[in-house]
């Protein structure tokens, strides 16, 4: 079977995310890109995670969008994923999910604030694209041009797209960036009550960006306590 390894991942990242909460049925969808061969991987379209098969994941060629192998239909946000593959050589992993927080807070079509500094697992700006019709090349434009110089994006009155060089750091910007948008929505509540969150400012940001690269990898040495 053609990239079996990739698709098996793709079938397990899913099953993950069911079973986490970060989607539901047969919303949103993920992909890998093979760079070697020019190829991407992407979930098919209306098959629940917890029914596909590596067999259902669709490979299709990334500079045309010609379907290469697969027993289904790709995805309709095929698209959306491609345009990051043929466009940004340091993602080689995408995930676009309909999580609860996110979604909510699409809908204000807002930059994320960066009232936490997980946000910066995003970039130092989260921004939101603009409207587009779901599956639509029109949305997939907008969400290339919101994310640039980013790993996330809001897409508006929909949901949340990440990007990253492996699956498992897309799903890691994901689950950070799905928090941050809780504690948004949790501070939107708490405003009625005369209460507003501070913002960090830009600088912080950028700093958290560049510790994050070295995250879970270099041991950083502190000044003395």
């Amino acid at each position: 079977m053609l990239l079996e390894q990739k698709r098996k991942d793709l079938v397990d990242i899913g099953l993950r995310a069911i079973r986490e909460g970060l989607t539901t049925g047969t919303g949103g969808n993920f992909s890998v890109c093979d760079r070697e061969s020019g190829l991407m991987c992407i979930t098919p379209s209306g098959i629940p995670y917890v029914k596909t098969t590596p067999e259902q994941i669709v490979v299709m060629d990334v500079q045309t969008g010609r379907i290469v192998d697969g027993d289904a239909i790709p995805s309709s946000e095929c698209d959306m994923h491609r345009i990051f593959y043929k466009y940004r050589t340091d993602l080689d992993a995408v995930i676009h999910t309909h999580t609860d927080y996110a979604s909510t807070y699409s809908c204000f079509r807002r930059p994320l604030p960066a009232i936490h500094y997980l946000a910066a697992f995003g970039g130092v700006e989260v921004k939101c694209a603009e409207y587009a019709t779901y599956g639509t090349v029109e949305l997939a434009r907008n969400a290339f041009k919101a994310m640039e110089g980013a790993n996330a994006v809001l897409l508006a009155n929909h949901g949340l797209l990440a990007g990253a060089k492996t699956l498992d750091k897309a799903y890691d910007i994901t689950e950070e960036l799905e928090f941050c948008c809780k504690m948004v929505c949790f501070s939107m509540a708490m405003q009625a009550s005369g209460f507003s969150p501070v913002e960090l400012p830009r600088e912080e940001m950028e700093r958290m960006v560049e510790r994050f690269k070295g995250y879970g990898k270099v041991f950083e040495k502190h000044e003395e306590i």
